[in-house]
C-alpha cells in the first residue's frame, strides 16, 4: 500500500474564501448584536498572525480566542463535566481512536465546500465508518533533521545522503570534537519522532500500513497491540539508531534550550527539528540550516516526516441557527485558503493539504525535494497513548533497562493497556465552580487560579499575562491532570521584589498600546490576570486599552514601597514582532531574569498550591474595563 493512501501533498492555485452555505436564520449574538464564535487554540503559536486576521476579515464577528490543550483528553473532560464545546476546536496531537468520543458533539463536515478542497486521499484517513468527516488537517509542519549547512561546509564534510553517509558524517563530526548529532530526548514528541523516523520504510509497508489502519479504527474495550513483524524491527532499527548517533547516559534529561545552545555555537552539527525553526535561525542569526529527511539504506528509502500544523472541527452544539452556521463556515473557508494558511504557519515552511493553495517552500527544504516530489511524506502516527508510551519506552531504552526485545513487549503491554496515572490520582475536591468567560472585571476562573497562585507564597501581588487560564473551574473531584488542565502550557515562573514604580511599568508593557502602535492586548481575555492588584483600564477602540488607575489591596499603588511579586506568563507572544510586537524594558527584564523559579514548571506549581489549598481559592475583581468609544 502507498503512502497516498495516507497524504497526498500538492501545490498550487489560489482558493476561493466563499462561504460554504449561504442560510438565513436568527444568529446567536455576541456584544453589538454580532455573531459569537469562540475558536479554542491548541497553543499560543495560533495567536500570533492568524487571530488579528480574522478579527480584521470579519468585523461583524465577536470571537473569542482561548488557549486550550494539544490533547483530545482536553475535549473529551468538558463533554464529560458537562461544559459547552467550543464553536471551533483546533488540535496538533490527533488520531482517529483518540477523536471517536468526541463524535456526536462535532459536525460532520464531509459535505461542505471546504472538504472539496481537499485532496481526497487525505480526507479518506478521518473518514468514519459512517462516512462522516469531522476533522480537517491545516497545513504540514516538516519535522526531520536540520542540520548546520554552514559547519558541514567549513569542515568540507558532505550532506548525508542515505543512513551510512548520516553515521559517517556523525563519526567525522565527533573526531574534530563536535557532536555529530543531538535532540531534546526529554519531550515525548521527539522520542516518538525519532522512534518511527528511523524506521518509516517499515510502518510505511503493506504490513505496517494495515497495522495502522487497525489501530486508528480500534474500538473502545478492543484494544489493538502491536504486530509480530514491523513493530520488531521498529525497535531493532531505534536501538541501533541511539548507538549510532553516540546517545550517552543523561543525554534523556536535554530539554530544547540545552540542545539548541551548542547548535547554535556550531559544537554540535545536527539536531531534530523543523523546518520552522530553520527560517527562524536564518533570520535572526544568519546561519544556514536545512532539512535533512530519516534516511535510509538509500536516498530512495528517505522519508519525510510531517503533522498537520493542527486538525480542525466544529461543534454541533449550535445546530438549527442557519446564521451562525453560515458565519462558521465562512470562517473555515477562510482558514483553509490560501491566505488564511499563510497567517496559520506565519512566515514558516510548511506544506499544504489542500488543492488549491499555493505556499512556496522555503530554501530550507532544499535538501528534501526528492522526497516530496516522491510523496515520501509519513505522517506520523500520534495518539495521545503512543506519545506517552514512546516516551516511557525510549527513555528505559536510553538508560539501559530496556533492549529491543524487552522494549517492544513493554510497549506492547502498554498500549494493550493504557493508563494514564495523573488521569487517575484525585487531588482535591473543589466546592465551587467558577466561569473562564471574560466580563467587566475579568474572568472569575483566571482571578482563581492567579489567587491560588500569590496565597500559596504569601505574595504581595500575582501577575499573569498572555493567557494564563485555558478552562472554567468546575465543582467535583479533580485529578492531577484536570488541575493541569486549568493553567496554559509552558509558563514562565518570577518571584521577587519590585517597587511600586516598576510594578507600574510592568502594567503599562502590559496593556499600553505604544508609540509605534504595537498593541499587547488584542482580545479583552488576554489583558494582565492579577492578585492583590486591581486596575481599570478604558478602552479607547475595539482592541485598544488604556491604562487608568492601580490599586493594591484597595489602595492607591505606592511607587516607593516595596513588593514582592510573582509573575506568570510567556513572553514570546508578547514581544516577538510577529505577535503583539511589545518587547519588556530591558532593565525590568535583565532583573527580573534573577528572580526566575527553575525548580518547577507551572504547572507544577499550581498542582504544589493546591496540595496546600485543597481548593481554587475564591476570584476578585481585578480589573474594571470602561468603555471610551
Amino acid at each position: 500500500m502507498k503512502l497516498k493512501k495516507f497524504v497526498s501533498l500538492l501545490l498550487a492555485g489560489v482558493m476561493s474564501a466563499s462561504m460554504l452555505t449561504g442560510c438565513s436564520g436568527t444568529a446567536q449574538n455576541g456584544n453589538d448584536g454580532r455573531i459569537s464564535i469562540s475558536m479554542y487554540m491548541w497553543d499560543r503559536s495560533l495567536f500570533k498572525e492568524l487571530t488579528p486576521w480574522l478579527e480584521e476579515k470579519f468585523p461583524d464577528i465577536d470571537f473569542t480566542f482561548v488557549q486550550s490543550y494539544n490533547t483530545m483528553e482536553y475535549y473529551k473532560d468538558l463533554i464529560a463535566r458537562g461544559e459547552e464545546m467550543p464553536d471551533i476546536i483546533t488540535c496538533r496531537r490527533f488520531s482517529l481512536n483518540d477523536a471517536a468520543p468526541l463524535a456526536d458533539n462535532l459536525m460532520d463536515l464531509s459535505k461542505t465546500e471546504v472538504a472539496g478542497t481537499f485532496y481526497s486521499s487525505y480526507l479518506e484517513i478521518n473518514r468514519e465508518e459512517s462516512g462522516a468527516i469531522r476533522w480537517l488537517p491545516m497545513c504540514a509542519e516538516v519535522d526531520c533533521i536540520v542540520a548546520n549547512k554552514d559547519l558541514f561546509d567549513e569542515h568540507n564534510i558532505p550532506l548525508p545522503t542515505n543512513y551510512s553517509e548520516f553515521v559517517a558524517a556523525i563519526d567525522a563530526f565527533e573526531e574534530l570534537g563536535i557532536k555529530g548529532f543531538q535532540a531534546d530526548w526529554y519531550y515525548d514528541y521527539t522520542c516518538l519522532e525519532t522512534m518511527q523516523g528511523c524506521a518509516v520504510p517499515e510502518l510505511m509497508s503493506l504490513e505496517g500500513t494495515k497495522w495502522r489502519m487497525e489501530y486508528e479504527s480500534e474500538r473502545s474495550g478492543d484494544r489493538v497491540g502491536l504486530d509480530d513483524k514491523v513493530w520488531p524491527v521498529v525497535f531493532d532499527k531505534y536501538e541501533q539508531f541511539l548507538k549510532d548517533v553516540r546517545f550517552e547516559p543523561g543525554d534523556e534529561e536535554l530539554q530544547f534550550r540545552e540542545t539548541m545552545e551548542p547548535f547554535y555555537a556550531g559544537k554540535t552539527a545536527m539536531i531534530r527539528n523543523t523546518a520552522a525553526l530553520c527560517d527562524s535561525i536564518k533570520a535572526e542569526r544568519d546561519m544556514n540550516c536545512v532539512i535533512l529527511p530519516y534516511f535510509g539504506e538509500t536516498a530512495e528509502d528517505n522519508w519525510v516526516l510531517t503533522y498537520p500544523m493542527c486538525q480542525v472541527a466544529v461543534s454541533n452544539g449550535f445546530e438549527g441557527d442557519e446564521a451562525k452556521i453560515a458565519a462558521v463556515n465562512e470562517v473555515l473557508m477562510a482558514l483553509f485558503s490560501d491566505e488564511g494558511q499563510k497567517h496559520v504557519a506565519a512566515g514558516t515552511s510548511v506544506l499544504s493539504y489542500n488543492k488549491e493553495v499555493k505556499i512556496t517552500p522555503s530554501p530550507a527544504l532544499d535538501y528534501v525535494q526528492d522526497c516530496i516530489s516522491s510523496n515520501h511524506l509519513y505522517m506520523r502516527l500520534a495518539s495521545t497513548e503512543v506519545f506517552s508510551i514512546s516516551q516511557d519506552v525510549a527513555h528505559k531504552m536510553m538508560t539501559g533497562e530496556y533492549d529491543a526485545k524487552s522494549a517492544y513487549e513493554a510497549f506492547n503491554a502498554q498500549i494493550t493497556d493504557y493508563k494514564n496515572p495523573e488521569a487517575e490520582e484525585v487531588l482535591f475536591t473543589q466546592n465551587t465552580a467558577y466561569s473562564n468567560d471574560f466580563g467587566v472585571h475579568g474572568s472569575p476562573a483566571a482571578s482563581s487560579l492567579m489567587n491560588t497562585l500569590r496565597i500559596k507564597n504569601n505574595d504581595d501581588i500575582a501577575i499573569g499575562y498572555a493567557s494564563v487560564a485555558s478552562s472554567p473551574i468546575f465543582a467535583g473531584e479533580y485529578t492531577v491532570q484536570q488541575v493541569k488542565w486549568i493553567m496554559t502550557f509552558r509558563n514562565a515562573l518570577y518571584r521577587g521584589e519590585y517597587t511600586g514604580a516598576e510594578v507600574r511599568r510592568i502594567m503599562d508593557w502590559l496593556v499600553n498600546v505604544k508609540e509605534d502602535g504595537a498593541n499587547p492586548i488584542h482580545h479583552r481575555n488576554q489583558m494582565p490576570v492579577t492578585s492583590g492588584l486591581e486596575y481599570t483600564v478604558t478602552e479607547t477602540e475595539r482592541g485598544k486599552f488604556s491604562l487608568g488607575d492601580i490599586t493594591v489591596n484597595g489602595q492607591p499603588l505606592d511607587d516607593d514601597a516595596v513588593y514582592n511579586v510573582l509573575l506568570v506568563g510567556a513572553d514570546t507572544y508578547l514581544e516577538h514582532p510577529t505577535f503583539c510586537g511589545c518587547p519588556m524594558p530591558e532593565d525590568i527584564k535583565t532583573k527580573r531574569e534573577d528572580y526566575i523559579v527553575n525548580d518547577f514548571t507551572s504547572q507544577e506549581y499550581i498542582c504544589e498550591a493546591l496540595a496546600e489549598t485543597q481548593q481554587f481559592l475564591a476570584p476578585t475583581e481585578y480589573v474594571t474595563v470602561i468603555r471610551g468609544y
